[in-house]
């Protein structure tokens, strides 16, 4: 799929350099976008040496400011951090996986510069994925933050269960007595919410997953839900009980009983990029290890 041609004349390079791996890439990429003419900026203060190359060092918080795109270059939580980086500023992001799944991250080594030229070219395939806002409030606190995969509220202490009462646009829903509880979008369905025996979700659909984390009660079931929904949470139970809510794996706050938490769509997306032939369900293939014993081709006959 040819999208037109792309001015990217300032290219942003994410990623953890101390990962030999990843250094090695982002100096390769350096390189590669200097010799097509194009700006180059990194995170200043990290383990890398560009040396000669002509490569802008810029605070972390000031990478995609100015931006026309961000290349992530390591494991999908190195592309969930620079996605919700490039989000605030409307940049699209690229993903060159060197880390070890690669869902969100899905052009491999050996087709990194290839599909840089691809995305210079305006021939890679943008897709919009929607983020949540995950806001705590009450007893004077207010803390918030976006997540591309998911916002999970978990136990602190082993062994205690704890009671999670739900809420969909106002509507109890149910208390959910376990391990916790996850709030997910359509990317994180395939993330924790999974392993939890949550439904894959297609990315292009707009939806909201709600899954619980190990429920008492076996008959208390993941439920998908519209992506406009306003979903809300708060402990139940013994005064004693904390929690704590996690945002695409970051911590954001404890979760105490008198304070509420606010899940809902975020008012910015995230732009992902990907190479021509990108195919969904290939991915799933290749990352859930599907058919792996004989029958793993497509149909011929039709």
């Amino acid at each position: 799929m040819n999208t037109g041609t792309v001015a990217y004349r300032t290219v942003a390079l994410a990623g953890r350099p101390a990962e030999p791996r990843v250094g090695e890439a982002m100096l390769a990429l350096a390189a590669h976008l200097l010799g097509r003419g194009v700006r180059v900026r990194a995170a200043a203060g990290q383990e890398i040496d560009f040396a000669s190359l002509d490569v802008e060092l810029l605070p972390e918080a000031e990478l995609a400011l100015g931006t026309d795109l961000v290349v992530a270059v390591g494991g999908d939580g190195t592309m969930l951090h620079a996605a919700r980086m490039a989000a605030a500023c409307g940049v699209p992001v690229l993903g060159v996986n060197r880390g070890r799944l690669g869902f969100l991250a899905d052009i491999g080594p050996n087709r990194m510069l290839e599909s840089v030229d691809d995305a210079l070219a305006g021939r890679c395939v943008p897709e919009t994925r929607m983020l949540l806002q995950a806001t705590v409030k009450g007893n004077d606190a207010h803390r918030t933050a976006v997540a591309l995969n998911d916002v999970a509220v978990a136990k602190h202490d082993t062994g205690r269960m704890l009671d999670l009462r739900t809420w969909v646009d106002q509507a109890f829903v149910n208390t959910h007595a376990g391990d916790g509880f996850i709030i997910s979008t359509s990317t994180g369905s395939t993330a924790y919410a999974l392993s939890c025996g949550g439904p894959i979700v297609h990315p292009s659909l707009a939806a909201i997953v709600l899954v619980p984390i190990c429920p008492h009660t076996l008959s208390d079931r993941p439920i998908v839900v519209g992506a406009d929904c306003v979903v809300e949470l708060e402990l139940a139970g013994r005064p004693e009980t904390r929690a704590q809510v996690v945002c695409d794996g970051i911590p954001l706050c404890e979760l105490e009983p008198g304070l509420r938490l606010r899940v809902e769509r975020a008012t910015v997306s995230a732009t992902l990029l990907h190479p021509p032939g990108h195919d969904y369900f290939r991915i799933l293939r290749s990352k859930l290890h599907w058919g792996r014993g004989g029958r793993n081709g497509p149909p011929t006959g039709d």
